[in-house]
């Protein structure tokens, strides 16, 4: 169970100018998380500081920039979770700091009972090795093989690959059903193709939670929608539990039990998919249905 109680979180606004200020963000996110997160790669850590520079986020009267406000949420174990909301909603910040890339400004966030805020050194990165993350750009070593790209996690948390690990890799790559790719490259690869090494990566850890933080926006919808069923399935064999971030109802309304709504940082509307998807209460949930008048 991953519990958010009343979690805020606030930035300075920023005095340089948006390159510069994603250029520390990333420095800052980078340096950070790759060595805690072994599937969190450059390309990806560009992605995360991108949207964090662009989000429109509210600016207080203090001139900071309240990113969540009040976020209370709880994931049940096994659960395919999404989160949805247009961009600059908050999606991102949110589940970043569910495995706590960013620290709530204030609020907990506790998973099984325990309060995860607060940890840090060796406790901290055994903790984020049980969070995974599957992201929009794919995040693959493009000098590394499909099989070396899988078994990266392992030498992020061993500092070595040994022969049990590359056997592991491969029975995920035959999972994803790209076992004859392992000595393929990246740039051979379609996007589906490289989504699917992707999650043979994240599942390489045997992680408990997997964040999707758009994972299918950038694919084709055929694609799209073999990566949601692999995914479906995996939930299904192994009881990972699945947080899905997206901007799109048609993934949600497919893969996930339950559904939370931001809007500017907060929770607007949540529940089950089948009663947000009949009975929607919040004007953004209506926008995102497309049950409101565009052109009025």
């Amino acid at each position: 169970m991953i519990s958010i109680q009343h979690v805020y979180k606030t930035f300075a606004a920023p005095k340089a100018s948006g390159k510069a200020r994603r250029k520390g963000e990333l420095d800052t996110s980078y340096t950070a998380s790759v060595s805690a997160n072994p599937a969190l790669t450059a390309s990806s850590a560009v992605q995360a500081a991108d949207e964090a520079a662009d989000a429109l986020a509210p600016i207080g009267v203090d001139g900071s920039v309240h990113a969540l406000s009040d976020i209370n949420l709880e994931i049940a174990d096994g659960d395919i979770f999404g989160i949805i909301g247009m961009s600059g909603a908050g999606k991102s910040t949110l589940v970043r700091t569910i495995n706590l890339l960013e620290r709530p400004t204030s609020g907990v966030i506790e998973v099984d009972g325990r309060d995860v805020t607060a940890l840090s050194g060796v406790d901290l990165r055994a903790y984020r090795r049980r969070v995974a993350m599957i992201f929009q750009n794919f995040g693959l070593l493009a000098q590394k093989t499909v099989l070396d790209n899988v078994c990266f996690p392992f030498v992020a948390a061993n500092g070595k690959v040994t022969p049990a690990d590359r056997e592991r890799a491969l029975e995920l790559l035959d999972c994803v059903g790209l076992v004859d790719k392992a000595s393929s490259y990246p740039s051979q690869l379609s996007g589906g193709q490289k989504q699917r090494v992707a999650i043979a990566r994240a599942l390489a850890c045997e992680p408990e939670v997997i964040i999707c933080d758009e994972a299918t926006s950038a694919l084709d919808p055929s694609s799209t929608n073999t990566i949601l069923k692999l995914l479906r399935d995996i939930n299904r064999e192994t009881g990972v539990t699945l947080v899905v971030i997206t901007h799109s109802m048609d993934v949600v309304e497919k893969i996930c039990n339950n559904v939370a709504v931001l809007e500017h940082g907060r929770v607007v509307e949540q529940g089950s998919v089948a009663k947000v998807f009949a009975e929607p209460q919040a004007e953004a949930t209506r926008v995102l249905l497309g049950k409101v008048d565009w052109d009025a």
